[in-house]
């Protein structure tokens, strides 16, 4: 497995582009993207819990319901989500680069991200598809990844390459996620492409198991958005034999998305909204898969535990408090933690209570930008991992006035 350039245009057969189209005021920044196969893919999504669902989910998920699809359209800087003709525009929206492509549209997943409530029209959308379509390049993902963001400040893509059955095959995505994110897909948008020859049925299979230990992980400030959304397309131009039961190819597969994802997941934390550190929680020795994720996401949760790892504070008890209310069935008299990053380690709680530590060299530790929160339970070989990032005061500020 080699980490390699391109985003989601790494596999054969993908072309991606980004444009201003004018949704967004700010002429400088690209708010339409369009990722497309030269050939149908195979396709699977998975969808935010949150009851209030955007209108291009819900027709997003009627279009996969084939399980095939050639096309993402996207735009930022308005979620048309709980809008009268959301459905409507979301539907225009496929039509539109349906017929610029000269493809079904049925065959297109639609996304959109950024305020909640306001009406989108369609004008800028069908004026800006005819650039946006003629752009489309091998070399696009990063005005695609561009063109998805909202408050984030990096582009987010990483791209693989693997082999199945003796045939190279390569697997990219791009994200967007900075705020409104926390477990069970929250804020963010996933589009990853691959050429490897897989069903739909396992490629759902896949990105179902995948998620729950990577996306559903991931934690910003607490607050599940509408929009959310992860869709992988296989095209097989890999042309390795098509992968249609759980066997070893099946596990190379998983390897690969599970790369992907995790790259993608660590990007999203480290880019939360005024975050400075990316902080990942590393759960080991529970007594189950369920108690060490459970643990994991309190402790990534916590507000407290966010703001003193903002201020290098080595606030140990808000660890032990954040996994006090987590409902985990664990012994508290067995917990250790430590606090790690490129700076050493340091154990600040051995067996649910404090030890000596030197809060100089803890504070030098946690003044760096990412951080690991280590936490043993002691009570089996269970582990877990958790990601998020610091609670700032730049946050308060970018949603204080994020709608005007």
């Amino acid at each position: 497995m080699e980490i390699i350039s391109g985003g989601v245009c790494a596999a054969k057969g993908f072309k991606a582009n980004g444009v201003h189209c004018g949704i967004r005021k700010n002429r400088s920044k690209r708010d339409l993207a369009l990722i497309f196969s030269e050939v149908k893919a195979n396709a699977a999504a998975v969808y935010t819990t949150n009851l209030v669902k955007g209108a291009p989910l819900l027709v997003t998920k009627k279009h996969l319901e084939s399980g095939k699809a050639q096309a993402i359209i996207c735009n930022s800087g308005n979620a048309n989500t709980c809008n009268a003709n959301g459905i409507e525009i979301a539907e225009q929206m496929s039509d539109l680069t349906a017929k610029a492509l000269n493809i079904d549209a049925d065959d297109i997943v639609v996304a959109s991200t950024g305020v909640i409530g306001q009406p989108l029209e369609i004008a800028p959308i069908e004026n800006g598809l005819p650039e946006l379509v003629k752009g489309l390049d091998d070399n696009g993902s990063l005005s695609a990844a561009e063109a998805i963001m909202t408050t984030d400040t990096v582009d987010k893509q990483v791209a693989v390459e693997f082999s199945i059955g003796g045939k190279v095959c390569r697997m990219g995505g791009i994200a967007k996620g900075s705020g409104m994110i926390h477990p069970n897909m929250a804020t963010m948008l996933v589009f990853i492409t691959t050429d490897a020859a897989i069903s739909s049925e396992m490629l759902s299979a896949a990105l179902s198991s995948d998620i729950t230990n990577t996306f559903n992980m991931v934690s910003i400030d607490g607050d599940t958005s509408t929009n959310d959304m992860v869709t992988v397309l296989a095209n097989g131009l890999a042309g390795n034999k098509e992968i249609s039961s759980f066997d070893d190819d099946y596990a190379t597969f998983i390897t690969a998305l599970n790369t992907v994802t995790v790259n993608l997941c660590r990007m999203i934390a480290g880019d939360g909204e005024g975050a400075t550190k990316l902080l990942e929680c590393k759960v080991s020795g529970a007594d189950n898969l369920g108690t060490a994720k459970t643990v994991a996401k309190s402790v990534i949760c916590s507000s407290l535990l966010k703001a003193a790892m903002f201020g290098a504070d080595a606030n140990w008890g808000r660890v032990l408090c954040a996994i006090g209310y987590s409902k985990a069935e664990v012994d508290v008299t067995k917990i250790d933690v430590s606090f790690k990053s490129a700076k050493g380690e340091i154990a600040v709680c051995k067996n649910g209570a404090g030890i000596d530590f030197s809060e100089e060299k803890a504070k030098e530790i946690l003044l760096e930008k990412e951080i690991e929160i280590l936490v043993d339970l002691n009570s089996g070989e269970y582990d877990s991992c958790a990601w998020g990032c610091d609670l700032t005061y730049d946050y308060v500020k970018i949603n204080g006035d994020y709608r005007t």
